[in-house]
């Protein structure tokens, strides 16, 4: 799909159509300046010439209402730009709460995604219009850079964190993804397809792809299968890690003090990395799972700590999974017995 304007991409997200609009008031702002400079640089060099050699130009005082006017206009256009463009940024890097979540993993050179209903694709994503999409991202190898031109927004893709990207996709269509980070030398080829569908659409193509388990519920098998419950059971049974329900969104209480949001980066830390933030309360002895989990089982312990409720047993004061390092042997232990 295209827009009208010729080399411009076409407008299909909720918020595109503001920054085409910032970006026109740039362009529009720079042409009148440069197109205004250039005027007067060819007027001063006319009328201000010297027409004999010996000829001396009369004296010039300063303005200074000259010197303020040229002063104060110029500020408030880049103020004008600064308030315009923060508001905007902050619109669009600030997901909302009620939205379709998908968990995106960048590799060289492809695209995973996998839906929170578990259908898993590669190098394309089925949304439906008019709906919110959360994209949670990371990579295995370099940075990526998640890029659809038409919605007018990208966001780097970073091995060892959790960034997030969202959009509102408004027309119905096909629309192209790419990577705008160089990965390598097949970078350019590291491109991909975003399918926007009517609702019922989208919900029949849900339906006849229903061949993958959830993430939430590969991330509960993975759970058991490492032993993690032994320490973070439901309701807090094992004594040696807390509850994890409950656990994302919620403040920790760190030793030393200080405290820290639970969300995704900080249960991914605290998984690879047990010893970063401990959990008042709880001794720092759960081992380190570094290489021993890949990035596709991260996403799916995550996902299931996610879905976990409020849980009436978490242990006040502490949170779920957050806790301190996790005291279970290594042999047994799980990936998430830290989740400090």
């Amino acid at each position: 799909m295209q827009s009208w304007i010729p080399l411009v991409p076409e407008s299909a997200s909720s918020f595109s159509w503001q920054v085409d609009a910032l970006y026109f008031y740039l362009s529009g702002v720079t042409l009148f300046f440069t197109l205004l400079i250039s005027a007067v640089l060819i007027f001063f060099t006319v009328r201000y010439r010297r027409r004999t050699p010996y000829e001396i130009p009369r004296p010039i005082a300063g303005s200074h209402k000259l010197e303020t006017l040229w002063t104060v206009i110029p500020f408030l256009i880049a103020m004008t730009m600064f308030g315009w463009g923060a508001r905007l940024y902050f619109n669009q890097y600030k997901p909302p709460q009620n939205a379709i979540e998908v968990y995106v993993v960048g590799k060289q050179w492809m695209w995973k995604l996998q839906h929170a209903t578990g259908q898993r694709e590669i190098n394309e994503l089925h949304v439906p219009v008019g709906r919110r999409i959360k994209l949670i991202m990371t990579s295995e190898d370099v940075i990526h850079d998640f890029f659809v031109p038409a919605f007018r927004t990208k966001a780097d893709v970073v091995p060892g964190r959790y960034t997030t990207l969202w959009f509102e996709a408004t027309k119905p269509g096909k629309y192209h993804l790419f990577c705008a980070e160089y990965c390598g030398m097949n970078h350019s080829g590291m491109t991909g397809s975003i399918y926007v569908m009517e609702p019922r659409e989208f919900d029949n193509w849900l339906s006849g792809n229903t061949g993958s388990s959830t993430p939430a519920a590969a991330g509960q098998q993975l759970f058991q299968t490492l032993g993690c419950a032994s320490c973070h059971g439901a309701n807090g049974e094992g004594g040696r890690g807390p509850t994890l329900a409950g656990l994302v969104g919620r403040d920790t209480p760190l030793e030393g003090g200080q405290t820290v949001r639970a969300d995704e980066a900080y249960i991914r830390e605290s998984i690879l990395n047990p010893q970063a933030k401990i959990v008042a309360g709880f001794q720092p002895i759960m081992p380190t799972f570094q290489g021993q989990v890949t990035e596709d089982q991260l996403v799916q312990l995550i996902a299931f700590i996610k879905s976990l409720p409020g849980g009436s047993g978490a242990t006040p004061g502490a949170s779920p999974a957050a806790s301190g390092p996790l005291p279970s042997p290594r042999a047994s232990g799980s990936p998430t017995e830290n989740i400090r």
